[in-house]
């Protein structure tokens, strides 16, 4: 059986590096396969989508899977089965990636099931496959009959020296003060996602075009690929939806102006729900005697009744700018905060904004404590990391818990990503923080964020500048072209508008932002208006948790662990632990502490922890006594040690000693050495000798005395002519 000829096509990054799209070589039983690959890191994505809906089924069934294989990297499993298993937070990210950019793009009344699964099969350590799992995800629909308005793409921008550039190295994340993702059709932005070191609105703005000129690049390659395979057009034909006109337009007409009522009457979300439920039930009651008739039209009245909720609430915001709790559009709803309300946690909050509520707490922990992040591109321990829950509570649910979410896991990186830069590098601990959401009413994460920079304040943990985040929504009208930027949104608001933009920052600048728009062709004129407009929310919610704690704690608390950092000598790294770890294990016995080394270079890394800071410096006096290197030049409290007729041998410190020579005791002769074993003297330490032994010394310390002036030689024995006196002789060579 011969090799199959692929069909490929190729995108040129701005630096000049390559990107392959293959398709017709492997996984050829799915509706769509493709291979992207850049450098050595290649990407499979396929796609499969059922040919009918399931009954009853009224949304879009998308699943998008991301998995990395560790055989990409030629890595083995580190658990104890050694194979692939549950996916790490960083695959639940990039599927989350993926599914935001393509799930608004599918039309709204396709309703068969599709399954997009990417899998990394080659990694080159150098090009990120997270950048490249967007492009193959669409690339593989692209070239199927499967209904799709794309294709679209998504990039990863950062900036280096103040340059953009797409798609970096994996080593200039490092460096970069701006990375964040984005993604996109040809026509316009669907999603943002990232992080930044306090940058302005225009910085980011300039980012996001920048990574749209690349994004088109690698749409119009899967068009050429599409092309090339013959399934650019037709698309498959497919009916997912009955309707019936007529209980439409008595669904409008008879309940949209009732609805428009509720959603002028400010209200809870509660009151609000019931409310708006009142009317759809009022309306079904007409049908109540004809129970063959109620049930044919429940299902109907369900989706228009929906659609009427959702025109009269943007029609209200667009005209009357009020909106469903009685704002306007730029007011932020009350806030209330409270630090220290956990008396166990090291550090804790309650942040309150209407009524979406975060309790946070913040445990401060040691090396030991760190997150293992292992992968196939990194493996490192993680020294600040968020977990945010969402029980459902928090939204007055009964529902089973099924572990941590995907949502989960992307609102507490999100978070996360907000607070990191603000932790200063030379911070000693590992630091947890965990936003439990007890109640949601939009802008869960945000809370965590403005919840999160409170915990840690009053942790005492000396954050950079306070971080404050807020969600913006918009909604607009396609036919007038009005829209109005929404400060603060609901959850009603991000359900029935056209975008969710979180922006996080400090007063200098934007730390991190999640974007997603749901309709196409939204301009940078609008991205604007609502970056700006967040940045006046952002500010007034910074003035309020400062009204709460305006810096952190100079200390942490009396319950909490302290830390102290130490660099020693890599040299003398084995005789602080000792032979079998004795040494460092009775000495954490002792001081009761927790000390742990580590070997970075030239150097070991030593860290303490303890409740007493008096035991942590007993620890420390223990290792420095390991440890000590005299310098030269410097003066010591040293204890005589032994006492020999040319000197005194005095010990420095613990196992550290040098010889006091009888000559550099005093500065006047001795005879014998004035110590004896145990007495103090203060030396200076001069160095080493030829055979690498030290020299102290004591007289340096001391005053020099003056040398006797000569004494004047009588007149008598002076011969002013030259000549000489009796007594006085020739030298031998002189005639």
């Amino acid at each position: 059986m011969s090799i199959p000829q692929a069909i490929t096509e190729t995108v040129i990054l701005a630096d000049g590096r390559e990107i392959t799209i293959e398709t017709g070589k492997l996984a050829k039983q799915a509706d769509g396969s493709v291979v992207v690959k850049m450098g050595g890191t290649m990407l499979l994505a396929t796609v499969v989508a059922s040919k009918e809906a399931k009954d009853g089924v009224d949304f879009l069934p998308l699943t998008v899977d991301y998995r990395e294989k560790f055989y990409a990297g030629g890595k083995i499993p580190g658990n104890f089965f050694r194979r692939e298993a549950r996916p790490s937070d960083q695959e639940i990210l990039t599927m989350r990636l993926v599914d935001r950019v393509l799930r608004p793009l599918f039309p709204e009344d396709f309703h068969a099931e599709v399954q997009v699964m990417i899998s990394l099969i080659s990694y080159d350590g150098q090009s990120i496959p997270d950048d490249l799992a967007g492009f193959a995800a669409s690339a593989a629909i692209a070239i199927t009959d499967i209904p799709f308005n794309g294709p679209m793409s998504e990039v990863r921008v950062v900036r280096i020296d103040g340059k953009l550039s797409v798609n970096p190295k994996l080593e200039d994340l490092k460096i970069a003060d701006l990375d964040i993702m984005v993604g996109a059709t040809k026509d316009s932005i669907v999603m943002v996602e990232g992080e930044m070191k306090e940058i302005s609105e225009a910085e980011m703005l300039e980012a996001i075009n920048f990574a749209h000129v690349e994004i088109k690049k690698q749409v119009e390659a899967q068009e050429r690929l599409a092309e090339k395979v013959g399934k650019s057009f037709p698309k498959r034909e497919y009916s997912h939806e009955n309707h019936d006109e007529a209980i439409r337009e008595k669904v409008w007409k008879e309940t949209y102006d009732k609805v428009y009522e509720v959603a002028k009457s400010p209200s809870g979300k509660e009151e609000r729900s019931d409310k708006f439920k009142a009317v759809r039930e009022e309306f079904l009651a007409q049908y109540v005697d004809n129970a063959e008739e109620l049930e044919r039209v429940t299902p109907f009245v369900k989706v228009y009744y929906h659609d009427v909720e959702k025109e009269a609430m943007r029609q209200m915001i667009l005209n009357d700018k009020i909106r469903l709790d009685g704002r306007d559009p730029q007011t932020i709803r009350p806030i209330w905060s409270e630090i220290d309300y956990l008396p166990g946690a090291h550090g804790s909050a309650i942040f309150t904004r209407g009524e979406t509520q975060s309790l946070t707490a913040v445990t401060l922990g040691s090396v030991k404590d760190a997150n293992m992040v292992d992968s196939v591109m990194i493996n490192y321990d993680e020294r600040f990391f968020l977990h945010y829950n969402f029980p459902p509570f928090s939204t007055g649910e009964a529902r089973p818990l099924r572990g941590t979410s995907r949502r989960e896991v992307g609102h507490g990186n999100l978070a996360q990503r907000a607070l990191a830069n603000m932790i200063p590098e030379e911070n000693p601990y590992t630091i947890r923080i965990v936003s439990d959401i007890l109640e949601s009413n939009g802008s869960s994460s945000m809370a965590t964020v403005c919840a999160g920079t409170l915990a840690l304040m009053d942790a005492g943990v000396q954050i950079k500048k306070p971080v404050s985040g807020i969600a913006m929504g918009l909604v607009t009208d396609i036919k007038t072209g009005k829209f109005t930027v929404l400060s603060d949104i609901l959850g009603d608001e991000d359900h029935l508008g056209d975008m969710d933009f979180k922006v996080t920052g400090t007063a200098d600048g934007i730390t991190a932002c999640q974007m997603d728009i749901k309709i196409q062709g939204l301009s940078m004129d609008i991205m604007e208006k609502a970056l700006l407009q967040a940045r006046d929310g952002r500010l007034h919610i910074l003035d309020k948790l400062n009204e709460t704690i305006s810096a952190p704690r100079e200390d942490v608390k009396p319950h909490a662990p302290k830390m102290v950092m130490l660099e020693i000598s890599k040299d003398f790294i084995g005789a602080v632990i000792g032979p079998g770890g004795k040494i460092i294990q009775q000495m954490q016995k002792d001081t009761d502490t927790v000390i742990a080394i580590e070997e970075v270079g030239e150097i070991g890394r030593i860290e303490i922890s303890g409740v007493s800071r008096e035991k942590i410096n007993e620890a420390i006096a223990k290792i420095n006594e390991i440890t000590f290197v005299p310098t030269v030049g410097e003066v010591y409290q040293g204890r005589v040690v032994k006492v020999m007729d040319f000197g005194a041998f005095v010990a420095i410190a613990k196992g550290t000693e040098g010889l006091l020579h009888i000559s550099e005791i005093e500065w006047a002769r001795l005879d014998k050495v004035p110590y004896s074993e145990g007495d103090q003297v203060e030396v200076k330490f001069m160095g080493y000798d030829d055979r690498k032994k030290m020299k102290l010394s004591r007289k340096v310390l001391l005053p020099r005395p003056e040398k006797p002036a000569p004494k004047p030689r009588p007149e008598s024995q002076v011969n002013p002519e030259g000549k000489d006196q009796p007594g006085e002789h020739k030298p031998l060579n002189e005639a």
